[in-house]
């Protein structure tokens, strides 16, 4: 049987197409999934993300466990509510997840996870704590919520709905997040727009989902989620980085520290193998078809393959991210097998869209 976030029985009765997703019977739809790409785009949407775990972790070495489970570097978190993008790496430098950790004070992190790799991503965590004899405690918080309200209007709306927040919240920067009452609002997201993700006892998640309907937010699925993130150039976990890919082959060295003295899991593996192949960007530029997921991708230096494609309702045009051989670059033309033709493309440095902005030449 398929979990159920708090919110499904409001999905259904808003008549939302619904899909398995990663084993959660989630809302891909509730209409035209293209509306409600452009309702983030131009106004404020919100999406229910209640099936990613909030994991938090609490003890004196907190920090120095993170320090070493993450790839990326915890000590750049200095202020409270700072975030950090971060990998969970293997030994031999696989990414197992890709995750978001918020500074809450010294002896006290949370890290929000995907939903299709929660159990895994707890699961690998206990081991690591157990070997390092840590004493630290990893509490998954299946009792909260999360909605994303995303947009150039999406912020103003939260307000609107939640009032009293805008005292917390209104002077946040990027990647921090603020408490309010029982409510954690984080200024990050996924869809290359302006706006909040909000952390939440699941208790409150229908009425705060009400009232932001009420103020103008239109209820989004994951479909449009997935056109969003794409334009934005962002990673979907199992698509564009899995186990069997390094984040230095998936456009994700930024969020990689191979500088600093530390240790963490993954990075002698890293330094070991320098990365053989890149994640670029794709822009269609024959008429046709659709790049999509698999597809071969013909480079000049060899073959690689697109891991995410969609038609991108901002541009009008096919879009994807492919990882090629490393020599790849903006501004080459590649070919792409579409069913029993070869289409060509050309590489782009992502992301496409930005706060509405198009940022590559059509």
């Amino acid at each position: 049987m398929l979990k159920q976030t708090p919110l499904n029985a409001v999905h259904r009765a808003a008549g939302a197409k619904m899909v398995d997703f990663g084993g959660w019977d989630m809302p891909v739809a509730y209409g035209s999934q293209i509306e409600e790409h452009h309702a983030v785009r131009r106004d404020a949407g919100m999406f229910d993300v209640s099936h990613m775990l909030p994991v938090d972790l609490a003890g004196l070495d907190a920090r120095a466990f993170l320090r070493y489970a993450l790839a990326n570097n915890v000590d750049k978190l200095a202020h409270k509510g700072k975030a950090l993008y971060s990998c969970l790496l293997r030994p031999d430098g696989g990414v197992l997840d890709d995750l978001i950790v918020y500074f809450m004070r010294e002896d006290g992190f949370r890290l929000v996870v995907n939903a299709a790799t929660a159990d895994k991503d707890v699961a690998w965590l206990r081991a690591l704590l157990a070997e390092r004899a840590s004493g630290l405690s990893l509490d998954p918080r299946r009792d909260l919520a999360l909605i994303a309200v995303q947009g150039p209007r999406a912020r103003e709306r939260v307000w609107q709905a939640l009032p009293g927040s805008r005292t917390v919240s209104e002077g946040l920067k990027p990647f921090f997040a603020a408490e309010f009452e029982e409510y954690f609002i984080g200024r990050t997201g996924y869809t290359g727009e302006d706006g909040f993700e909000i952390v939440l006892p699941a208790s409150r998640a229908v009425s705060l989902w009400s009232a932001l309907a009420a103020a103008g937010v239109r209820p989004c699925g994951l479909g449009a989620r997935d056109t969003l993130r794409l334009e934005a150039g962002m990673n979907l976990y199992g698509q564009d980085m899995t186990e069997s890919e390094n984040p230095l082959e998936s456009g994700l060295a930024w969020t990689v520290d191979l500088v600093s003295d530390r240790d963490f899991v993954g990075k002698t593996a890293l330094i070991a193998r320098p990365p053989a192949r890149a994640l670029v960007g794709l822009l269609l530029v024959d008429k046709g078809g659709v790049l999509r997921s698999h597809q071969k991708v013909v480079t000049a230096k060899g073959d690689g393959e697109i891991t995410s494609g969609t038609f991108s309702p901002t541009l009008g045009k096919s879009i994807a991210l492919a990882r090629v051989p490393a020599g790849v670059v903006p501004g080459d033309t590649v070919a792409v097998e579409v069913r029993d033709r070869k289409l060509n493309a050309r590489v782009v440095k992502p992301p496409f869209v930005r706060n509405g902005v198009v940022l590559v030449n059509e």
